[in-house]
């Protein structure tokens, strides 16, 4: 057993009060007895308004969020996944980069968010992240103190592949940081989190971006912890930012994987 830490946040437009909010969700992590704490996508920064985010966004090498966070993880001897950063690219574009943290402040892990939300909602909301970010190419998976854990971010959950990958790399847990739109939350959120935790017999932990940002957006919360039978052990509701705990029993997934094989049991479909 392994108990992991969810921080939803309502993230604004300042990445020094972000930081703090993160730092801060890294002790609680620490007091509830967690071995690594979980933050949303953007994390560090949360501004519809891509001129103003300009200024904030850097190499991660000079990112203030990230290296907040590794110090906090080194002096709380915990683990972090830090769901998301806007980060400089050396070709001129931006990244929407997950990092896994160490309990000794070391980055174990990248993933660069390989699905761009490119929408237009019913709502009248419209969103172009390719406009500005980079789709990332590679799968990331590591080994944790939960075990092995996957990487998406928010609107990577719609592309079953990505999680197909996941599952042949047998990941205990998949990690699903977010900032959903509260229209799109409501209708598949809980849908899509608790499906790709039974296809990939595994759990789910879905750190979220909750409430009116600064930027004028609402998201949607409900961050979530899924065991890998799809049964719902957390959901963080859709009204405040908070940290929440989930255990993760690796005895469960195997468990899982035993009664239903269907890792072992999928075989590829050709065109």
């Amino acid at each position: 057993m392994a108990r992991a830490a969810i921080l939803q946040m309502t993230t604004g437009i300042d990445p020094a009060a972000n930081a703090a909010a993160i730092v801060d969700a890294v002790a609680q992590a620490k007091a509830g007895g967690a071995a690594m704490l979980f933050t949303p996508e953007m994390s560090g920064l949360l501004d519809r308004d891509r001129k103003r985010a300009a200024a904030a966004i850097v190499r991660e090498d000079d990112d203030r969020v990230l290296a907040a966070a590794r110090e906090a993880a080194a002096r709380e001897g915990v683990w972090v996944a830090l769901g998301s950063l806007a980060v400089a690219r050396e070709d001129g574009r931006w990244a929407n980069r997950s990092f896994v943290i160490d309990d000794a402040g070391e980055i174990v892990a990248r993933y660069d968010k390989m699905h761009m939300f490119d929408v237009d909602l019913a709502t009248g909301e419209s969103w172009r992240e390719s406009n500005a970010y980079a789709a990332g190419e590679s799968v990331t998976t590591v080994e944790t103190p939960l075990g092995r854990l996957g990487l998406a971010i928010c609107y990577d959950i719609r592309f079953p592949a990505l999680f197909e990958a996941l599952g042949r790399a047998q990941c205990d847990v998949i990690a699903i940081p977010a900032a959903f739109t509260v229209p799109t939350g409501a209708a598949h959120w809980h849908l899509l989190q608790r499906a790709r935790a039974v296809e990939a017999s595994a759990y789910v932990l879905a750190a979220a971006q909750v409430g009116r940002h600064e930027d004028g957006r609402a998201t949607y919360g409900h961050s979530l912890a899924i065991d890998p039978w799809g049964e719902v052990l957390l959901d963080m509701g859709g009204d405040a930012p908070g940290v929440g705990f989930a255990e993760i029993d690796r005895t469960r997934i195997a468990d899982v994987r035993s009664q239903l094989p269907s890792l072992a049991n999928r075989r590829a479909i050709a065109n």
